[in-house]
């Protein structure tokens, strides 16, 4: 596999004003998603971007809430398709499973059809050109090695709300797991990317100092209140989206919609005031 090699850290090629978090009730997909993103200003910041890569959670083949409905995708889609056209819009994911590749995925969840009617392409990050990157401080990766696309896009990722039992919760940040290439991080386990359950928190900090999402939009419509892969959904529902620029404060909030707190979420903790900051405002819409 060709590699090149970068030295420190890597965020985009672009310079984002960091804010709070803007929250709304859920009222549907059509109704809430573009009146969130409206609020954002997503739209007119990602419309100077060369390519929008949009990154769901799509670990396995499970249904919505464990994965990123492909509904929601798409109304993500047809916001940004005012802004800029299908050609700069880019579904990317890593999928964890080790018996299926990422467009199997992308076929049992829904996205090949959604990327049919949009116009939209679908690459499957597990298999990407790389490039070796190397961060001094990083205690966990002082070498990286993730896909070379990251560099030249906007990214916006589109987690779950859950509970995990190994890092506390899955967000935004460790959504960027998938960007993790199993060549590099299966690490003999079960799982597309078992190296990353080695000293967990500190893995997903370090992942995320080489690359945040620019913006995320997280699925807090229902939420999963005891694992990533099954268990109970919350009970209310949380009825909510969310959405920011920083990837702490995001994170932070998420933590807490899901009743936990997030200086005992160590990668959070670890990020705040590196990364984002997780003390930031909540705006209700």
């Amino acid at each position: 596999m060709d590699n090149s090699t970068t030295t420190g850290t890597t965020t985009g090629t672009h310079t984002l004003q960091r804010q709070g978090v803007i929250s709304c009730r859920f009222q549907s997909w059509h109704h809430s998603v573009p009146a969130l993103l409206e609020k954002s200003g997503l739209g007119e910041i990602a419309a100077r971007q060369e390519t929008v890569l949009i990154k769901p959670n799509l670990v396995e083949t499970l249904a919505p809430p464990i994965t990123t409905p492909a509904l929601f995708v798409e109304e993500i889609i047809d916001y940004l398709l005012a802004f800029l056209p299908a050609k700069r819009i880019i579904i990317g994911e890593g999928c964890g499973a080790k018996n299926y590749d990422t467009h199997h995925a992308f076929a049992e969840l829904g996205y090949v059809d959604l990327a049919r009617r949009k116009h939209i392409q679908l690459i499957d990050l597990n298999t990407e050109k790389l490039r070796r990157r190397e961060h001094p401080d990083c205690s966990r990766w002082p070498e990286i090695y993730l896909p070379e696309i990251l560099d030249r896009v906007f990214l916006l990722s589109v987690p779950q709300l859950k509970v995990h039992s190994l890092s506390g919760v899955t967000l935004t940040m460790k959504n960027m797991m998938g960007c993790a290439p199993p060549s590099h991080y299966c690490g003999g386990g079960a799982w597309n990317k078992s190296s990353f359950h080695d000293n967990i928190h500190h893995a997903i900090f370090d992942l995320n100092r080489y690359r945040t999402p620019d913006f995320t939009l997280i699925d807090a419509t229902i939420g999963m209140a005891q694992a990533h892969l099954w268990g109970p959904h919350c009970k209310p529902p949380v009825n909510r989206l969310i959405c920011s620029f920083d990837p702490v404060a995001i994170d932070s909030y998420g933590a807490t919609l899901l009743k936990r707190n997030w200086r005992d979420i160590n990668h959070i903790a670890m990020a705040d005031t590196i990364l984002g900051e997780a003390e930031a405002e909540v705006v209700e819409i």
